[in-house]
């Protein structure tokens, strides 16, 4: 957690602020870290789920991610909108721009979660994310892949798409390259000494990333896919398998709060005055306080490492099972015992299948075998 003595800033780069951000950490966010890695060591340790499984959550995922992070920004898809789209089935009720924004989220995203170990993180992969990202949208064809060339502001939207304000003015656009090249050097340095916890270097990436809003369009969708890489090239391997954009959805106000709390004090020049409040004299001399961002995003994650933990649990055992293997435990639950061949009439089930299926049960304990061989029957464990 704490900096390492050596210099690690390159010679001709200003990242110092940044150092600044993390030298004092409050005792909640230490604790909340804490609590994030013990959830990811549990997930580590107990994560022995078949391709199968991990496939079919994955595609839920992607589903449900891709629906929530493009609504944030104002679609109207549902999820089940969304899956239907990408199944192919045509829908007329929304406009073009919404299912070409929730496409291209969707196969980004999705190339993320098969191609993480891969992908290396510089500008190239930011500017290359963003125009995979708008690669469908007309409207955006000008600009895809390019830092802002006019300045842009963050809107708060509602459900319907419409501006409730704005949060913050963003960094100029003749600033963009420069700050960016900036902050992405420094999260690579920061990352590979290991000056602080990776998820302290990660958070102060987005929440610079988005007071830059280095894109003309598409921000806050690329921030939430980036978080995904990120934080899977750190080893938090369950991010595929619960969705981090929902939480974000379901906590909406509650993330503009943070961040417009966090990004008024950022990069602020003005000198003080003696009439100011005392909190707006701190942040005007230049005093740089994100930890409401960071109680904001690692309560997020806690939320969601919490969520994969319970994947894992006997209570979620139905969300671990294939079509058939779930057929073999509710019936199980309606009968007293049963033997294979039971199983294998009452389900129309192969026997391979069938046997595949309680072993599966065992393995959870879900279920218990009385007697050897043949005549071994199977019954719920009580």
């Amino acid at each position: 957690m704490v900096k390492n003595k050596k210099n690690t800033i390159k010679k001709g780069l200003k990242l110092n602020r940044f150092d600044k951000r993390l030298e004092h950490i409050s005792a909640s966010v230490i604790s909340k870290i804490g609590q994030i890695d013990e959830l990811k060591g549990r997930w580590i340790t107990g994560a022995q789920l078949s391709p199968q499984v991990l496939g079919r959550l994955k595609r839920s995922v992607l589903i449900t991610s891709t629906g929530a992070s493009t609504r944030i920004e104002g679609a109207k898809l549902s999820d089940e909108d969304v899956e239907k789209m990408m199944r192919g089935i045509s829908i007329q009720k929304f406009t073009d721009r919404d299912k070409q924004e929730v496409k291209g989220y969707y196969q980004l995203l999705e190339n993320v979660f098969n191609s993480w170990k891969t992908l290396r993180f510089n500008e190239g992969t930011v500017k290359h994310f963003h125009s995979e990202l708008l690669k469908y949208v007309d409207k955006d064809q000008r600009h895809r892949g390019d830092y802002k060339k006019q300045e842009n502001k963050v809107h708060m939207v509602n459900e319907a798409g419409e501006s409730l304000g704005v949060l913050f003015d963003t960094t100029a656009a003749y600033l963009t390259p420069k700050e960016m090249q900036e902050l992405i050097e420094w999260t690579n340095i920061a990352l590979k000494e290991k000056k602080y916890h990776v998820l302290l270097i990660v958070a102060n990436f987005l929440v610079e990333f988005l007071k830059i809003h280095p894109f003309q369009d598409g921000n806050g969708r690329l921030s939430r896919v980036l978080t995904n890489l990120l934080l899977l090239k750190e080893g938090y391997e369950y991010m595929p398998y619960v969705s981090h954009e929902k939480l974000v959805e379901d906590n909406k106000p509650e993330y503009y709060i943070a961040l417009r709390k966090s990004q008024k004090t950022i990069s602020s020049k003005k000198p003080s005055s003696a009439n100011q409040p005392a909190g707006e004299a701190g942040a005007s001399a230049g005093r740089e306080d994100i930890a409401p961002w960071f109680e904001f995003f690692f309560t997020i994650l806690i939320g969601q490492a919490k969520m994969a933990e319970e994947l894992l649990s006997k209570e979620s055992i139905e969300k671990l099972l294939s079509e058939k293997q779930l057929a073999v435990w509710q019936y199980l639950q309606d009968v007293e015992e049963a033997s294979t061949g039971d199983l294998v009439k009452k389900t129309k089930i192969p026997r391979a299948t069938v046997k595949q299926a309680l072993d599966r049960l065992l393995q959870f304990k879900k279920i218990e075998r009385i007697g050897l061989g043949r005549s071994a029957r199977y019954r719920k464990t009580t």
